[in-house]
């Protein structure tokens, strides 16, 4: 039987021998703690993202160093009161890094040239085109200053076309016109561009810019055909002389009313005819000064050439013409176009309407003109005159005068042989739309 005591004693010794280190070991070192949650990054920033997270890599060194392995005997640094610095936002943009962004571009510096293009027309005694020049038959001068030709090229260029037609024609003319105008597009290549206008009392656009051989040419074609209008006599005697319908005792008719613009008795006063060329020219210039400068601008008109009524004048539409480098060519019909007549309407009576003013933008712009009556003859000038427009030499030099001054400059082309003659534009305007 053992004794409490003794159970006692026996059980402080074996305590006491625990307890006691034993010599030559280590003491082991305290167990650290676990670590402290600690609460996720939060998603600010206008891309919603900030932190060490970066879209399409994962998390980055940041995340790694701020966790602990199950091996690590260290204890982990308490977490920071600071958020984490937010990525800079340029990462998250699309451009890519090698492009810089627009705030990074600084100054855009621009250049000018002073290249001008001079388009030329070489014929022979016979009025037929001269082909096989070279550079070094050409002489330019600007401003009586011989040019150094700088570009020099007798390849054919894409016409850019814009075609008017004159309404205010008399009907027999007129029907001729209407018959001829289903040849102007077998005239033109499918690399070319046409714009039809018509023009009586005003201009008007039938159709914008679209390829030549397209199939919505002819339909606006037929928009531009109309029955003419007939020539007014002034009469002041007779049965028809009076006015058969009044309104607040006058004619209703002012071109009949006595005393008015048909006169009386005693005198005669023609009605006035308006023929608004000038205006119709420039609203086809207006529209071609939009297209690609490496086009060849061509304004082409089959008129009378009369002139009466525009409210721009014939100085301001040559001006555009010649700072957009646009060339006129036309057909004359009607009184322009037979022989006599049609020399002597080139020359202006004081007081009077112009009976031939489309001769005028002809020679400034340094195109042509074709006078015929017949339906087969105005049909074969559109094939003549395009063709003799795509196939010219072009010539090209830089200019010794200032860059944009705003004033004319005159341009002569010479060819050193005898009996040619040359034909090119009288002149230019500078212009910033010019630039390269």
């Amino acid at each position: 039987m053992v004794k409490p005591g003794l159970t006692v004693l026996a059980l402080a010794s074996v305590i006491l021998l625990v307890s006691k280190p034993v010599l030559g070991q280590q003491q082991p070192s305290s167990v650290p703690d676990a670590p402290a949650p600690q609460p996720a990054p939060a998603l600010a920033g206008a891309d919603g993202v900030t932190g060490p997270i970066t879209p399409g890599s994962g998390s980055g060194e940041a995340a790694v160093s701020g966790t602990s392995s199950s091996s690590d005997n260290q204890t982990p640094a308490p977490p920071s009161s600071q958020p984490p610095a937010a990525q800079p936002r340029d990462q998250f943009q699309a451009t890519p890094p090698d492009q810089p962004n627009p705030s990074q571009l600084g100054t855009i510096y621009r250049t000018y040239t002073n290249l001008v293009i001079v388009p030329v027309t070489v014929k022979d005694s016979k009025g037929k085109e001269v082909p096989g020049l070279t550079w070094r038959d050409f002489r330019v001068f600007e401003n009586g200053q011989r040019q150094q030709l700088r570009i020099f090229s007798a390849d054919a260029a894409a016409l850019s076309v814009a075609f008017v037609i004159d309404q205010s024609l008399t009907s027999d003319v007129m029907a001729k016109v209407n018959d001829s105008l289903a040849s102007v597009q077998g005239a033109l290549t499918p690399y070319d561009e046409i714009d039809v206008f018509s023009y009586s009392h005003g201009a008007q656009e039938r159709g914008g810019f679209t390829g030549a051989q397209s199939a919505r040419v002819p339909a606006v074609f037929a928009l531009a055909k109309e029955t003419g209008t007939e020539e007014l006599l002034p009469i002041n005697s007779g049965p028809l002389a009076g006015c058969s319908i009044t309104q607040n005792g006058s004619c209703v008719d002012p071109n009949i009313q006595p005393g008015r613009s048909a006169g009386n008795s005693t005198f005669i006063t023609i009605p006035k005819e308006i023929h608004t060329l000038n205006d119709a020219i420039l609203a086809a210039a207006k529209e071609l000064s939009t297209r690609p400068k490496e086009r060849r601008r061509i304004i082409y008109v089959v008129s009378d050439g009369k002139e009466a009524g525009s409210k721009a004048t014939y100085k301001e539409v040559v001006q555009y013409l010649q700072t957009n480098n646009i060339t006129v060519y036309g057909t004359l019909v009607g009184d322009s176009a037979r022989w006599g007549e049609g020399y002597l309407s080139r020359f202006h009576l004081p007081f009077q309407m112009y009976d031939n003013r489309l001769i005028g933008y002809a020679i400034q712009t340094g195109g042509s003109l074709d006078a015929e009556n017949g339906v087969n003859g105005i049909e074969n000038s559109y094939a003549k005159i395009a063709e003799e427009a795509r196939t010219q030499y072009t010539l090209g030099y830089y200019t010794h005068e200032p860059f944009i001054d705003g004033k004319y400059r005159s341009v002569e082309v010479r060819v050193e042989r005898p009996g040619l003659e040359v034909i090119a534009k009288k002149g230019y305007y500078p212009s910033g739309l010019d630039s390269r």
